[in-house]
């Protein structure tokens, strides 16, 4: 008898950790398209004959729909269950993959954009739900760190790899590519991920469970951990996702294949980095102090990969008038493992509520993490069209500073107890 029950239970998590690793595919495949302008915006912008920080702040599109679908996706994982939002996100983000490559002017790549933020939002989130509701909260926040592992594979994807595509068949092979990905993720999920009831079924109204997921996000409990995502996830996405490319081509002078190296390495370290992240802090057990110091030193290399620049402050101290790329790879990669404290706040904000609101609870941070990445990708836009490359990188390590003071300020021992 304890040998079957013992078999029945290895079968079980045998069967959970394909149904994670399927759905996580699938933020593997949004964290792709995200970052596709990242290696091959200036082609995009001469195609729509636009200037190249238009097209940067036209692609916010993309996470501003992302962002405000986090809403009714958290609540509709709650009341329906994760495989039929998953499958039915995933059916979305095939056609928005399509659009988005047929698209032939500003306004029908917009288009397509908005439809791929609202296929993709869930795509992190149907893995988070899912572990959540199935695994203790110590096993859940190592769970969250491997999810985002698998999911930041994408980016690795969109580095030489499609640094080679581009340069061989263009930028749209990007978009055809993801929309075949999109079809095999979705017979994954569809063979691997059961068809199970919402464990905790929420019959409340879809208005009012909306409402649940912003007053649990603005809720004082919450509050510094949403600051911190606000600026947390922007910093690594709109870094990778967007001006690392124009930074490595324009500033450093290096080719696309180049770059796509550089930004490879990147996000090797924010694959390692989750993982490495969620062992320290099984280890350690200092959570609080571990997210507010990894994100601090992150805004400091930030900062010192921006005075790297011509006849800024770190080349004028080594006596060069620019900083060699060799610099920015060691600092690429220390940012990618200092930041990758990420998946922790899903952890802390896991440990703040009870699995019937899990759901809404994390698609409150998740919702921060990409409408604070919608409004730096709008904003740094202006940065760069205004003051350069050079200051967009200082706007993100200064409101990475900021989000970790507010972080600490409400997750204060004394504010709890007071």
């Amino acid at each position: 008898m304890e040998t079957a029950a013992a078999d029945d239970a290895g079968s079980a998590t045998r069967a959970l950790i394909l149904a994670l690793v399927a759905l996580a595919c699938g933020h593997m495949l949004s964290t792709l398209l995200r970052t596709i302008p990242a290696i091959s915006l200036d082609l995009m912008a001469a195609d729509f004959y636009l200037e190249p920080q238009a097209l940067a702040s036209l692609t916010s599109v993309y996470h501003f729909a992302f962002a405000a679908s986090q809403i009714p996706v958290g609540a509709a994982m709650d009341r329906f269950g994760v495989r039929p939002v998953s499958l039915s996100l995933l059916a979305g983000t095939v056609v928005g993959a399509i659009a988005s490559g047929f698209a032939t002017g500003p306004s029908s790549f917009a288009f397509g954009q908005l439809l791929l933020g609202i296929a993709t939002s869930g795509m992190l989130m149907c893995p988070m739900t899912l572990a959540a509701k199935q695994l203790s909260a110590g096993r859940f926040g190592l769970w969250s760190g491997a999810i985002l592992s698998i999911g930041n594979i994408g980016m690795l994807l969109s580095a030489s790899p499609l640094a080679f595509v581009v340069d061989q068949y263009g930028w749209r092979a990007g978009f055809w590519i993801s929309a075949l990905g999109g079809v095999a993720v979705a017979l994954a999920v569809f063979v691997l991920v059961p068809h199970q009831p919402a464990e905790h079924k929420d019959d409340s109204s879809p208005l009012s469970q909306m409402i649940e997921v912003l007053r649990l996000g603005l809720s004082r409990p919450l509050r510094g951990l949403i600051a911190l995502a606000m600026v947390s996830l922007a910093t690594s996405l709109v870094l990778r996702g967007l001006w690392g490319g124009p930074w490595l081509m324009e500033i450093k002078g290096l080719s696309r294949i180049e770059a796509g190296n550089q930004l490879g390495a990147f996000t090797l370290a924010m694959i390692a980095g989750p993982l490495l992240m969620g062992m320290i802090d099984r280890k350690v057990g200092r959570r609080r102090d571990l997210v507010a110091g990894t994100h601090a030193v992150a805004a400091v290399l930030v900062a010192l990969m921006a005075l790297g620049a011509p006849h800024y402050a770190v080349a004028w101290l080594f006596g060069v008038p620019v900083m060699p790329p060799q610099y920015d790879l060691v600092l690429f990669v220390l940012i990618g493992l200092a930041i990758s404290a990420q998946p922790l706040l899903f952890g802390m904000c896991r440990q703040l509520v009870d699995a019937q609101t899990a759901g809404k609870a994390l698609a409150a941070v998740n919702l921060a993490f990409f409408l604070g990445t919608a409004l730096m990708q709008s904003i740094t836009g202006a940065v760069a069209a205004f003051a350069g490359l050079p200051a967009v990188l200082l706007f993100m390590a200064i409101a990475l500073i900021v989000g970790v003071l507010v972080f600490l300020a409400y997750t204060s021992p004394l504010r709890a107890t007071g």
